[in-house]
This record gives C-alpha cells, sequence and structure tokens, in this order.
C-alpha cells in the first residue's frame, strides 16, 4: 500500500439501476424475492458502496494488492425505482495499519437512499490465494477422511 492512502481522501461513483439490480434479481431462484417490486435492491447498494471505495483505494495500492470488504453497517433508507442515477459518495475516515473504514452515503437524485459506514483490508493476492488453497486442500481431506 503506497503512502498516498489516507484519511480525508473522497471519491464518488454514479450508476444508472438497470432492471436486473431490482430486488427480484438478486436471487433469481428465491420465489420470495420474484414477487417483490422492481427498486434497487438493498444487496446491490451495498455492493455499489463497496466497488465506489475499491475504486477510491485502487490508484493507492501496489501491484499485486487489492482489498477486500469486511464490515458493513449501512441503512437503506428510500426505494430506487429502475432508470434513475444512483451516486455514492465514501471518504476514508481511517486508516488502521492494512484496514480502512470508509464513510459512504447514496443519493438517486431526490433523496438519501443509504448512509453508513464500509470497512476494507488492503491484501496481497498472491497471500490471500495460498490462504484459499489451503482451506480446500482442508476440506478436500476432510471429505475423503
Amino acid at each position: 500500500m503506497k503512502p498516498s492512502l489516507k484519511a480525508g481522501l473522497k471519491h464518488s461513483f454514479s450508476y444508472t439501476v438497470p432492471v436486473t439490480k431490482t430486488v427480484p434479481h438478486l436471487y433469481d431462484e428465491a420465489p420470495q424475492l420474484q414477487v417483490m417490486p422492481d427498486v434497487f435492491a438493498t444487496g446491490f447498494m451495498v455492493g455499489l458502496m463497496e466497488w465506489t471505495c475499491v475504486q477510491l483505494i485502487e490508484p493507492h495500492l501496489d501491484a499485486g494488492e487489492g482489498s477486500l470488504g469486511t464490515h458493513v453497517d449501512v441503512s437503506h433508507k428510500s426505494a430506487t425505482p429502475v432508470g434513475f442515477t444512483v451516486t455514492v459518495e465514501a471518504e476514508c475516515i481511517e486508516l488502521r495499519g492494512p484496514r480502512a473504514r470508509f464513510k459512504v452515503s447514496a443519493h438517486d437524485g431526490v433523496d438519501e437512499i443509504g448512509s453508513g459506514t464500509h470497512e476494507r483490508f488492503i491484501v496481497g493476492w498472491d497471500r490471500f490465494n495460498k490462504g484459499l488453497e489451503a482451506k480446500r486442500a482442508k476440506t478436500a481431506a476432510e471429505a475423503s477422511a
């Protein structure tokens, strides 16, 4: 991680909501969700907030690094119809070693639709992938026992 990543950095990102990001499309196999209205799903709103934070962090990472979401504490306050553009504002409010904490909010041009905090952990992909391989190997060993 480069020393340029610091508290106070801000980034915004706008995204126009397609029908594929509405509640019925969150889990296509869930019949309970299929009967819900075609409004921007909370899960996709959280994903958009994460994406915005990833964009904020990206220029400040060294080669081979990335970030993983580790904590989300947001509220979804207002429904957003298909075709509206949601703008997410993210601000890095704290760095603790490889952990970055963000204040996030989302607005659909009419209402603030969500706000809260999000935390990401900066990782080296090589080390992360080795951990995944170890987990897969453990699961395979347990399955064959």
